[in-house]
């Protein structure tokens, strides 16, 4: 581990746990940590200068997102995500934002509307900035918004815990299966859903989105790790019933 710069840490506004697992998420992006190696707690201390005990707090957090694990009385290492697990989150955010997207629409007001609407708005501009962790910041803000509107309190949290554990790990499909245009372009048909009251076709364009996310996110963490598993078979072991 090397020194945090000025564009990792400090992240202002944040608790020290908040900064201590973004610094270890900026590492896992960049590549400066490496999945299976064993690092430090004390040392992961002393390099952001900090106490141990927010350093445990934000490891415990990524603990529970799935991004790295410790070894008891040694530290911890990053965790890769299997495409086995790519496969059960997205089963799982399958079971719940689609019908969630479907009470969206029936419940859908003129502020959830507007809400909506400006969101996306935001979207297309992050995505012609290329700025890919505004637009996933706010690619979340949107997902979430349609989960409060469909009261889905508890499916609100296991799909922001889920989104967690891909994002955490950097994983995206942007720039290399898609762009981020092609991104927001999934979400339109989901949002003019939900504003028109057509429950059927938010639902559905809903299944589409989490569909080509999670095929190339699958797919992608297949590639990546070489392993010799058919995606498209993975996929439906999973989802089939979805």
């Amino acid at each position: 581990m090397t020194s945090p710069d000025s564009r990792t840490l400090p992240y202002r506004g944040q608790s020290l746990a908040d900064q201590v697992m973004n610094y270890v998420r900026h590492a896992v992006l960049t590549g400066e940590m490496k999945s299976g190696q064993l690092y430090s707690v004390h040392q992961l201390a002393e390099l952001l200068g900090v106490s141990r005990s927010p350093v445990r707090q934000g490891l415990l957090v990524l603990e529970e997102a799935g991004l790295i694990e410790f070894s008891r009385n040694r530290g911890f290492r990053v965790v890769p995500t299997s495409p086995h697990d790519m496969a059960e989150i997205f089963s799982l955010r399958l079971s719940i934002e689609v019908p969630a997207a479907h009470r969206a629409a029936q419940a859908c007001t003129e502020e959830l509307a507007t809400g909506l609407d400006a969101l996306e708005a935001r979207m297309r501009v992050a995505a012609e900035d290329e700025a890919e962790e505004l637009f996933f910041s706010l690619d979340h803000q949107l997902h979430d918004l349609i989960m409060s509107a469909a009261r889905s309190h508890r499916g609100r949290d296991i799909v922001s815990r889920l989104r967690a554990a891909t994002r955490l790990q950097g994983v995206s499909t942007a720039s290399r299966q898609r762009t981020l245009q092609d991104i927001v372009a999934e979400h339109t048909p989901v949002i003019e859903g939900i504003k028109s009251g057509r429950a059927v076709e938010a639902a559905t364009a809903m299944r589409r989105h989490l569909t080509t996310t999670g095929q190339l996110l699958v797919a992608q963490a297949i590639d990546d790790q070489g392993l010799d598993i058919d995606a498209d078979g993975l996929w439906s072991e999973y989802t089939n019933h979805y």
